[in-house]
Order: structure tokens, then C-alpha cells, then sequence
């Protein structure tokens, strides 16, 4: 009898024993464990607390798209109690949503950047106020010239939720940017020497280029610097009307890290051009800072010199 409790007694403290190791892991095992991830947050600051973020520079198109049918049938409703003879459905969405009585109406909608048709960020101002530069994006009249520049920061895949079913990266912004081609093209300032028929024409094939890289989501350093040189430094524009006036063809824009890059993220945007009778490639250069949110200009345009 008493070996009979003996083995029970042990019986039950070994059982004892695997349980506490069981839930309690020894101090190597929680030393070798990998930290638990952070959970997103999607309404957070844009969906971007809690998660690493990577910065975006990106030229696209936005639109506003109701994220739910209750959405939807709430803007039906203020559109029908609207003056709306005689417009476009654009224009009817446009008129309703600048009305500031209707801005609770654009806090509800999804807005998307869409990149060479394609979309790739739903856009959340970090500030409340920058709603109003959203209004000042949705058009009355759309363009397939029309762009937005937006700066911000990207962060996780959106939930299915929140935008009907798209699931693309958030954008947090903090900037948008609103013109169109041609607006663009006049502002840029024209070479003394070079006609206005000859340097519109320049000026547009360059920044299509930019625009038509593969994959330019404004993501990447590389990206982020071509984008900011494409609507901030008009040297890049100028240099292209002086060589096309040379009998050269701009034959290539590529993008790399500079060898200065030590403590800041300096890339170096390069613009090769080829003489088209004789087949001689020159390259031209500059250098841009894209270490924090906002990219600037390290060194103007000059010549490349392969290494």
C-alpha cells in the first residue's frame, strides 16, 4: 500500500513538473525566441503606427471611391437635395464634396493613388486639415494630364475594410501637389536661347520618361529622387532642349547610390544623351538627398564621367 501511494505521489509531481516547464519557458528559450511582431493599425495615423515605415515620393492620379454602400447611398442623398441640372456626374461629385458642409462626406471616402493606371496607395492625411487638399485633388473636369505629387510615409497593406475590398500599402501624407502636364511645362523657366517650340516639346519628353520607368511607385531612393528632380529642378529640362537642339537624343536616365553616401542617403540621377550621327554618348548628372521625407538637391547639373 504504501509503495502504491509512494508511486502516486510521484506520478503526480512529475506531471506536475511537465506542466509548469510546459508553460513557463526556461530564460534561454526566451532569450532565443524572436520578439512577437506588432499588430498594425490601420486607423492609426494613417494605418501606420506601430509598424516601419519607408518614405514616398510619387506622381499619380487620385480618386475618391466610396469604401461602403452606406457611404454611398448617404452622398446619393445629399447630391439629390443639390442643384445638379445640366452637370456631369464628375462634376456633380466634385460640386457636392467641396462644399464644406458635405466635409464629413470626404472623411468617409477612400481615397487612391493610381500610378500609370494602376493602383498602388490609399492616401490618409496625418493631419485633418490636409482634407482640404484632398477636395482641391478630386477634379470636375478629369484629364489624362492631370498629376498629384504626394509625400508622405508608407505604410502597411490596408485591410479589406477599409476600402472596399482593395488591399494596397496606406500612404500617411503630408504633402499633395495638384496640376496638370501642360501647367507644369509653362512653369518651368525656358532657356534664353532656346524657342518656346522647341523646349515644350523637350521639356514633355523628359518627364514622360521619368513618369514611364518601370514600377516608379515613388518608393524607392532611386524613385523618390527622379520624381522630386521631375517637378522641382528645371535644369534637368533645360539641359534636354540645349542637347536635342546638338543633334542628341536622350538615350537613358539611370539612377545610383553615390559614393559620398557615408552617414545620408545621397543618390545620383543620371541623363546619358547620343549624338545621333556619330553614335558619342555624353552624361550628365546630379545629386539629390533622399535620406528623410523630403528630398533636396546636393549638387546641380554637370558632367558624368564613367568610373
Amino acid at each position: 500500500m504504501e509503495q502504491n501511494e509512494a508511486k502516486q505521489q510521484l506520478a503526480k509531481q512529475a506531471a506536475s513538473d511537465h506542466d509548469v516547464t510546459a508553460i513557463t519557458p526556461s530564460q534561454e528559450d526566451v532569450a532565443m525566441s524572436p520578439p512577437a511582431e506588432e499588430a498594425s493599425c490601420p486607423t492609426c495615423a494613417g494605418g501606420t503606427a506601430s509598424m516601419p515605415m519607408s518614405y514616398v515620393y510619387a506622381l499619380g492620379r487620385i480618386e475618391a471611391r466610396f469604401p461602403r454602400l452606406s457611404v454611398e447611398k448617404e452622398f446619393a442623398q445629399v447630391a439629390g437635395r443639390s442643384e445638379t441640372a445640366g452637370k456631369t456626374d464628375q462634376q456633380v461629385f466634385h460640386a457636392v464634396l467641396s462644399k464644406r458642409e458635405n466635409r464629413y462626406l470626404v472623411r468617409q471616402m477612400c481615397l487612391v493613388l493610381s500610378i500609370q493606371g494602376l493602383e498602388t496607395y490609399i492616401l490618409q492625411p496625418r493631419d485633418p486639415v490636409d482634407f482640404e487638399r484632398l477636395v482641391e485633388a478630386i477634379r470636375s473636369a478629369p484629364s489624362p494630364n492631370d498629376i498629384d505629387v504626394v509625400v508622405g510615409l508608407r505604410g502597411p497593406i490596408a485591410p479589406p475594410e477599409l476600402c472596399n475590398g482593395l488591399m494596397v500599402p496606406i500612404v500617411a501624407f503630408d504633402q499633395i501637389y495638384s496640376f496638370d502636364r501642360n501647367a507644369l511645362i509653362k512653369a518651368i523657366p525656358k532657356p534664353e536661347k532656346t524657342a518656346a517650340e522647341q523646349f515644350s516639346p523637350a521639356a514633355e519628353e523628359v518627364f514622360d520618361r521619368i513618369m514611364q520607368l518601370t514600377d516608379n511607385a515613388g518608393a524607392t531612393d532611386e524613385h523618390r529622387a527622379l520624381n522630386y528632380l521631375s517637378v522641382r529642378y528645371p535644369a534637368i529640362y533645360a539641359k534636354a532642349a540645349e542637347e536635342f537642339a546638338r543633334n542628341f537624343s536622350l538615350s537613358g536616365v539611370e539612377t545610383r547610390p553615390s559614393p559620398l553616401s557615408a552617414t545620408r542617403k545621397i543618390v545620383e540621377a543620371i541623363f546619358s544623351y547620343t549624338n545621333r550621327n556619330t553614335d558619342f554618348t555624353e552624361k550628365f548628372f546630379v545629386r539629390v538627398d533622399v535620406t528623410e521625407e523630403f528630398p533636396f538637391l546636393v549638387t546641380k547639373m554637370s558632367t558624368y564621367y564613367d568610373r
